[in-house]
């Protein structure tokens, strides 16, 4: 699972991405203008399973991870002067969603290239430019299909190529409404027929304010976002930097200090794991604690198949208890014994939290 940050030339995406990994990749007053990519994984927060842990007392612990990737190169017009570039695109399109940093603050010492910070027009100029990229890709797919349309007598893709080219005339339409393919409906099977162009208006889109140090926490103070498949958070980028630059007992003292619950970085990696659509199912023993990632309304077999491809070949039945009961219950000999863990089959929908044990034969 991978998260593209994208933004605007000194939107601080290289701080929010160095306070997310704890890396320290340097932050500049400026964009080199060349596409330049730093990853980094981190685990996803979750406080189950550092119950799950104190539980079990298991030799390791897995937490489920989510892949960062820092994109530079993207500025405003840069779709006007012929789209996005090849390995600019590609550096975008390969990732499950994007995480938009949008600057919400004013420093003298770092000016913003538009003149004024204005996140609201920040944030529609950079959906302009995936608007306008997005466009550009079913324009020349067009001209191609209408090509080959245009050919007397039939061929045996003809009626596929009528299809592709009715639902992608919809989604031309919809673009030069500036509409994001986000908001279209679409059938599954129409999903699944676009998926391969790796629409970037298609993907799942956490817009991050990041609002300084003295800014507010709701969103709605800053700008309106009523699309599907979006979220939009505010964080206080360079406190959670220097948060993130601190050792786990420093930063739990400091958290203290000034009565903050979590760093807000969690919350925001939590928000990208649920707007990819994504669960947590665990396993547990004396070798491993471990949270395990699968798409919300997966079933047993998937998510034995995450686990290793074996289980699944040979999955007989799952053992299942809810995270829940499990806690309250005290151990799993405690759970089996007032009767909370079923032995399901591969049909069953995993929902999240489940833990799993899965029987199998090979």
């Amino acid at each position: 699972m991978q998260i593209g940050i994208v933004g605007l030339p000194n939107s601080t995406k290289t701080t929010i991405f160095n306070a997310l990994t704890h890396s320290q990749v340097e932050t500049t007053a400026y964009s080199t203008g060349q596409v330049e990519t730093h990853s980094a994984i981190v685990p996803v927060p979750d406080p189950r399973v550092d119950r799950l842990r104190e539980m079990f007392r298991p030799r390791q612990t897995t937490y489920a991870r989510i892949q960062y990737n820092d994109i530079a190169g993207l500025r405003i017009g840069i779709g006007r002067e012929g789209g996005l570039s090849g390995p600019l695109l590609n550096a975008i399109a390969r990732n499950d969603a994007l995480l938009h940093v949008v600057r919400a603050f004013e420093d003298e010492s770092v000016l913003h290239p538009g003149g004024p910070v204005d996140p609201a027009r920040d944030l529609a100029a950079l959906d302009f430019e995936f608007l306008f990229s997005d466009l550009l890709i079913v324009e020349r797919r067009m001209e191609r299909l209408e090509h080959d349309l245009a050919r007397k007598g039939a061929y045996p893709e003809r009626q596929a190529d009528q299809r592709e080219i009715d639902l992608l005339a919809r989604v031309r339409e919809a673009l030069e409404r500036e509409v994001p393919l986000r908001d279209l409906p679409l059938t599954p099977e129409e999903e699944k027929r676009l998926r391969g162009y790796q629409f970037l208006t298609a993907k799942p889109v956490l817009v991050l304010l990041n609002v300084g140090d003295e800014g507010s926490d709701d969103p709605d103070a800053y700008l309106s976002y009523p699309h599907h498949r979006a979220a939009v958070t505010c964080l206080h980028g360079s406190l959670e930097m220097e948060i993130a630059a601190l050792s786990p007992e420093e930063a739990e003292l400091f958290l203290a200090e000034y009565g903050i619950a979590e760093p807000g970085l969690n919350r925001m990696i939590r928000l990208s794991y649920e707007l990819l659509g994504l669960q947590s199912f665990f396993t547990v023993g004396e070798d491993e604690v471990r949270a395990w990632t699968i798409p919300q309304g997966a079933s047993a077999i998937e998510a034995a198949g995450a686990i290793h491809s074996d289980l699944a070949r040979g999955f007989i039945r799952a053992e299942t208890v809810s995270y829940d009961d499990l806690v309250v219950a005290g151990s799993m000999a405690e759970a089996r014994k007032q009767g909370h863990v079923r032995l399901e089959g591969r049909d069953y929908t995993v929902r999240d939290g489940d833990v799993l044990n899965i029987l199998f034969n090979v």
